[in-house]
């Protein structure tokens, strides 16, 4: 009876605990995240003039004007089909360089891991401006070109080519760090024993490692799909103002039209797609596990 007591006199100060833990967090991402999406979700039902000042009314025309618009479907189509090729790009580009950090040791894994990680201490505004100078008409690409006898400059600014190329460069940190840490999985032992029976190298991989990296594939994809649907800083310089994207329009709607609740509408939006994208991991994650 007195160890029942006992125990039963200890929950609630154990859950009491849990409670003084879990606040900080909580309070946090009430101010931080549940609160601001609750005003946009209002804003976004403000009604507006045509001078963009809201009169306080509610409406929900934003919302029918967007859904009913062919040319808003066509840019949510465009920023889903755009970031997932950046998302592939980035991860076939990272995948060797993180396999490769991961079996490296000594001082050599703390130099690699240094350089993948000192591009995530400059602004993204400064690498996009550095893809600038390389990839505009006179830059380092078309100047290498043009010494091989290239006639004309190869347009690899102010279009897609550019947005993908400067976004999967500044993304790979986060897709490199991501593998690494779902690396973890792989046992070397393994790869050693199937070596041992005669497996090819490709087939260790294919077999192996491949499946086992799959948590940090997801994690890695997830991190940059959502990150590259978010971004307007590059695709609105690479691009210049003639790929539209979610993002550049949010941008454009709230700073150079005014029109915030149009604004808010595709914030929201955006909101969706990303909650869609943590979904597909959830179920992902939950069915190789």
């Amino acid at each position: 009876m007195a160890a029942t007591a006992g125990s039963a006199a200890d929950r609630p100060a154990g859950g009491g605990l849990v409670v003084a833990l879990l606040l900080p967090i909580a309070l946090v991402n009430l101010v931080g995240f549940l609160l601001p999406v609750f005003n946009l979700a209002l804003i976004s039902l403000q009604e507006v003039q045509a001078s963009g000042a809201m009169t306080g009314g509610w409406s929900t025309a934003k919302w029918v004007s967007v859904v009913t618009d062919d040319f808003y479907w066509e840019l949510l189509w465009n920023t889903i089909r755009t970031s997932l090729g950046i998302t592939l790009a980035t991860l076939l580009v990272s995948y060797p360089i993180a396999l490769y950090l991961h079996r490296s040791s000594g001082l050599w894994r703390s130099v690699l891991l240094v350089m993948v990680i000192s591009p995530l201490l400059l602004s993204a505004v400064v690498r996009t401006y550095g893809w600038i100078a390389i990839l505009s008409d006179q830059g380092v690409v078309n100047s290498v070109l043009k010494a091989f006898g290239a006639a004309e400059p190869w347009r690899l600014m102010f279009n897609l080519t550019g947005v993908t190329i400067g976004l999967t460069e500044i993304l790979m940190p986060y897709m490199i760090l991501a593998l690494v840490a779902g690396f973890g999985r792989l046992d070397p032992r393994a790869e050693e024993a199937a070596a041992t029976l005669g497996a090819s190298p490709f087939r260790v991989f294919r077999r192996i490692v491949l499946p086992l990296s799959v948590p940090g594939i997801a994690l890695g994809s997830l991190l940059t799909f959502v990150l590259a649907v978010s971004s307007f800083i590059t695709p609105k310089l690479l691009g210049g103002g003639r790929v539209f994207l979610l993002a550049t329009e949010v941008y454009d709607q709230a700073i150079v039209t005014l029109d915030w609740p149009l604004a808010a509408t595709l914030s929201m939006i955006v909101l969706v797609v990303f909650g869609i994208a943590i979904a597909v991991y959830g179920r992902l994650v939950r069915s190789i596990g």
